[in-house]
């Protein structure tokens, strides 16, 4: 580092970005030169209560700010400086979901989180009245939904955001999202940056008969790009936010955003012809498009970038969840004999047994449904290992089915993509933890999308480090600058990656894997709206 990071502590040189993940909520503080200095991270869980995948308020602000505390405590213990303030500050979280409050500001209903398959037939008669694929976990669906089950809280609603945008507004008073954060609540006009005007209309319409006291333009959050101010931490924003009372009040902060608009930063894929795979609980493919898609699929979602660029979205509410369970049972394994096991070692070791296996995975079939599964229409999950008696049934077998189905859902919307859209990609950037073992999930995902993927040295960091980025861009850039200059120019400019292409055998495996997969949910081909 060429510059004094204590003294960059010290003087609010820094820039903090904080986001909510589906099991991990991470702080992560960014020097001047846009390096993580600091983190802190708090594991959490979401709950099935009532038929519906949630978090607890109690839970979302003990999580937020024992992440914060820590990486505090990560920022004493290093540099020997308490943090009373930084330059600006970020939050992101899970995309989607539903959080609606009253005029007092209370929740009205549990928050709804993305993993829930319950709003199929407003889903549907959205995408029908828009020609716009409305998926069912973004937040229109679930306020559509809730009107039609005619639930009591509806007539109450004076603000509908999400995760990211709820934290964002207790501490800075701001109702606001980010373009990207916003394209998943509602779609977006390209060219304004802002809401579609005339879906928005129509949707005000189609409810006039209920004859709802707001419209839906009065309860929707305000749409930014990045690089726009979004307001300031208010003193009491700084106490939620630091239960120690050191934190300062009047910082600047960025735009909220979700996570996928905070992936496609942390692994610069904001330009067109770039993608990236975020993989975790959930997998999801994000590529920016040269130009729209020939026609509506319910199988892909039209998002934007943060500063409002058309991406294509392939989403699978399930990835790496089922194969860390079967890795917990080995682990359970190894404790009953005796040894000990470190997590990682295990986790590294059983990964590579995948590269040892058969190409196709020894004709063995896995669907890793924890939950429910909207690209193959299931409702709820049903995790699931089968094998014929002709299957050539081992480890290496085993745990390569296991990384292969982590991909599945997820490649029926890029296959759509890739092979009828004709969507050219120069390369696919791949962060998450399935990542982690150097050269297995990454060989893997080559296969599935037969194209080159890379793989940061800065992966690891993911959708904390992109928001802190986000947040140091409003402050640092310069006149004009784009984002995606500033990223080339201030983050990723001599950083080193690792770029692995397809291997031909393994393409052809992942496909005849894939013919399993698809067969045994009665898909004919790789668009899912034809079913037996």
């Amino acid at each position: 580092m060429s510059y004094d990071v204590k003294h960059s502590i010290e003087s609010g040189k820094t820039a903090l970005g904080i986001e909510l993940g589906s099991t991990r909520i991470k702080a992560v503080l960014v020097g001047e030169d846009n390096t993580p200095i600091a983190s802190g991270s708090h594991d959490w869980e979401n709950s099935y209560e009532n038929n519906v995948w949630t978090y607890s308020v109690e839970d979302i602000w003990r999580g937020l700010q024992d992440s914060y505390q820590k990486m505090a405590s990560d920022v004493k213990q290093q540099y020997g400086v308490t943090l009373k303030t930084v330059g600006s500050i970020g939050f992101s979280a899970m995309m989607h979901g539903y959080m609606a409050f009253d005029q007092d500001g209370e929740l009205l209903v549990p928050f709804r989180t993305w993993r829930n398959n319950i709003t199929e037939q407003s889903s549907k008669a959205l995408t029908e009245l828009f020609n716009y694929n409305i998926p069912q976990r973004w937040s229109i669906a679930h306020l559509y939904q809730a009107i039609l089950n005619q639930e009591e809280h509806v007539a109450s609603i004076n603000f509908q955001t999400t995760l990211a945008g709820y934290i964002h507004w207790k501490l800075t008073g701001e109702k606001v999202l980010g373009v990207g954060e916003a394209s998943g609540v509602f779609p977006i006009d390209l060219n304004t940056k802002n809401y579609n005007q005339t879906m928005i209309t129509q949707f005000n319409e189609l409810v006039e008969p209920d004859k709802l006291p707001w419209k839906l333009e009065d309860i929707l959050p305000q749409v930014l790009v990045a690089g726009a101010k979004a307001g300031v931490l208010t003193e009491e924003g700084a106490k939620l936010l630091d239960v120690s009372g050191e934190l300062q009040a009047g910082i600047e902060l960025c735009p909220p955003e979700g996570d996928a608009g905070t992936g496609m930063v942390a692994t610069n894929s904001v330009a067109k012809r770039t993608g990236n795979v975020s993989a975790g609980t959930s997998a999801f493919a994000m590529v920016v498009l040269e130009k729209d898609l020939s026609k509506v699929y319910p199988e892909i979602d039209l998002v934007t970038t943060p500063t409002g660029n058309l991406v294509a979205m392939a989403h699978s509410n399930n990835c790496s969840s089922d194969l860390n369970a079967w890795v917990g049972l080995f682990e359970e394994f190894t404790t009953a004999l005796g040894i000990d096991v470190d997590k990682n070692k295990l986790f590294e070791t059983l990964f590579k047994k995948a590269l040892e296996g058969d190409a196709d995975a020894g004709g063995l079939l896995s669907y890793g449904y924890l939950s429910g599964e909207h690209m193959t229409h299931f409702e709820e999950g049903r995790p699931l290992f089968v094998r014929s008696t002709g299957s050539n049934f081992n480890l290496a077998n085993f745990m390569r089915t296991h990384l292969f189905t982590a991909f599945g859902a997820m490649k029926i919307g890029m296959d759509i993509l890739i092979k009828e859209e004709k969507v050219e990609l120069d390369e696919i950037l791949g962060h998450g933890g399935i990542f982690k073992t150097e050269g297995v999930g990454q060989s893997i995902l080559a296969a599935a999308f037969n194209t080159p993927v890379s793989v940061m040295t800065t992966a690891g960091e993911g959708g904390a480090w992109g928001i802190a980025l986000l947040a140091s861009y409003m402050n640092n850039k310069e006149d004009n600058q784009t984002l995606e200059e500033y990223l080339n120019e201030k983050v990723f400019a001599g950083q080193e990656g690792k770029t692995m292409s397809p291997d031909p055998k393994d393409v052809e495996g992942f496909e005849k894997f894939m013919e399993r997969y698809k067969k045994g949910l009665g898909i004919e081909r790789a668009a899912v709206g034809n079913l037996n």
